[in-house]
């Protein structure tokens, strides 16, 4: 198993835990290319997460992901997310999701 996809199933896991009640939506990435890879809906509130194996990973975006992270964070709360700023980012978006 890849490590982008081991940190993504046990992100979900956590998610589901610290968010009880969620959907958590994996996005098709040939539909909307940048689009980010986790849809979050939780109560009346949605949050999206783009996965990236490491913080250096994050020097090289795919093209169109930053647009469409800052986009969606404008609108609700969107974040890169990798294993180095895991808690903070869960943190943050505990907040925003609230």
């Amino acid at each position: 198993m890849k490590k982008e996809s081991r940190f993504q199933s046990g992100l979900i896991e956590e998610l589901e835990l610290r968010f009880p009640g969620c959907l958590v939506l994996k996005t098709d990435p040939t539909y909307i290319q940048g689009i980010p890879d986790l849809l979050i809906l939780y109560r009346n509130r949605w949050a999206a997460l783009e996965i990236k194996r490491s913080e250096k990973e994050m020097r090289d975006p795919r093209p169109n992901q930053p647009y469409y992270v800052d986009r969606l964070n404008r609108m609700s709360f969107a974040s890169f997310i990798y294993p180095e700023n895991k808690e903070e980012v869960l943190n943050e978006m505990e907040r925003s999701l609230q």
